[in-house]
């Protein structure tokens, strides 16, 4: 059976995954730190995360993901997103997606952020912090995000924070130690993928054109490749969706 998880709750954090990366020595598998209020949040690409105090989710969770290699570690981020993805989905009675690599989308709004840091030990996967920031309960976003979306936004009312937190916690947890066939994971990724049937336009960053293509698959190690001919085959930040 999987492990419950152990959360501490804190006023304030400048940023959950530096804090609790500083003590991971002595804590279990499943150990979550949740903030209030988040002053120095981080996302992918070095962006700010904004979230309104006690409105939202801001928390990281610390994963030992003995099942799985360090070669094969996207394979995790796919197990944390669709986790954090079908918890939502059901709480909210609406079609949750993951837009690769690892944010949650609905529609074409940003409703989660997920980053990931990743420690190895030789051969093994030590540990992984994992930085989730949820719009739970924000009605009006400031920043210059071009797209969030919040859970009260989409459904008309509020949710518990609490209830939200634990149900997606205890999602991540029973998914990383879940025992599957990598293509049975990478199959199931697939079909939660934002904008996964169609042809949709992208910006390649490695040669600065715009490209108008299907998605033909993501591989196991992260690599998205588009259904151009020939086809076309990147790695995170070296294309972009464009809204």
């Amino acid at each position: 059976m999987s492990a419950e998880p152990q959360i501490e709750r804190v006023e304030e954090s400048a940023s959950t995954n530096s804090q609790l990366t500083a003590c991971t020595e002595t804590l279990p598998h499943g150990y979550v730190l949740s903030a209030r209020a988040q002053t120095a949040g981080r996302g992918q690409r070095g962006n700010s995360w904004e979230a309104e105090p006690g409105k939202n989710l801001t928390f990281s969770i610390l994963l030992r993901p003995e099942r799985i290699a360090p070669a094969m570690s996207f394979t995790l981020s796919m197990k944390v997103a669709i986790a954090v993805a079908r918890t939502l989905s059901r709480l909210m009675d609406r079609e949750v997606s993951v837009k690769w690599p690892n944010d949650i989308y609905v529609g074409d709004g940003k409703i989660c952020g997920i980053l990931i840091e990743n420690s190895f030990c030789g051969p093994l996967y030590e540990k992984a912090v994992v930085g989730i920031g949820i719009n739970v309960n924000q009605t009006v976003f400031r920043s210059d995000a071009p797209n969030p979306v919040s859970m009260a936004q989409i459904c008309g009312r509020t949710f518990d924070l609490d209830t939200v937190l634990y149900d997606v916690c205890k999602a991540i947890i029973d998914e990383v130690d879940r025992d599957e066939p990598v293509d049975d994971l990478v199959a199931r990724y697939h079909g939660m993928l934002w904008r996964r049937q169609g042809l949709h336009r992208w910006h390649d960053n490695l040669t600065d054109e715009d490209l108008v293509a299907a998605i033909a698959s993501v591989a196991p190690d992260g690599y998205l490749t588009l259904a151009t001919e020939p086809p076309r085959t990147y790695a995170f930040k070296e294309v972009t969706a464009i809204l």
